[in-house]
């Protein structure tokens, strides 16, 4: 039984041909995990998602700014638990079933965010990612990257697209080195 080879990009004699056929070829969809606060649904990297837990109320620290609802033992690794309804400013909920953690690995770090649900993970194509639009200065919008817009029969939803890496950055946060978690 004989078993034909078929060239790879490797093994391409022509390298130059194979970088164009690559710039050629379309972009990767942007993959995302979406999750709801309130009303709004929103999407950040799926290369972020560590895992998606249960919510079970954390350990609370003293000091922490009120959005840190806490932390979590995590298979020996201490979590801080961001609530983002919090963090958004938007009315406190009760939580329940749906409420989950998504924990994250984002600037070295291992954090959690409560959000009210998990939707699913979607793949956004360049052309259905639009640019953030500007706010003014009572709106802080800096962690917006864009919107996704989803196409569901007739009708059209809004995707906020989140850079979940600058907001745990961000020294309000409190997460960073010289902040919060050690």
């Amino acid at each position: 039984m004989t078993t034909a080879l078929t060239p790879t990009a490797s093994s391409n004699p022509n390298p130059a041909a194979a970088l164009a056929a690559a710039a050629a070829a379309p972009v990767t969809p942007r993959e995302v995990l979406s999750f709801k606060l309130g009303a709004e649904e929103y999407g950040i990297d799926i290369l972020r998602v560590q895992e998606i837990r249960g919510y079970e109320p954390p350990t609370r620290i003293a000091n922490a700014p009120h959005f840190i609802k806490g932390v979590v033992n995590l298979r020996g690794v201490i979590v801080p638990i961001v609530d983002m309804r919090l963090r958004f400013g938007l009315a406190d909920v009760s939580y329940n079933d749906f409420t989950v953690v998504i924990v994250l690995n984002v600037a070295n770090r291992t954090v959690g965010v409560v959000v009210d649900s998990v939707s699913d993970v979607l793949e956004l194509p360049p052309g259905q990612v639009k640019p953030a639009p500007e706010f003014n200065a009572a709106i802080d919008a800096s962690y917006i990257i864009g919107l996704g817009t989803l196409k569901q029969s007739d009708a059209e939803r809004m995707l906020i697209l989140m850079d979940i890496e600058s907001l745990m950055r961000s020294p309000e946060m409190g997460l960073s080195d010289d902040g919060f978690a050690h």
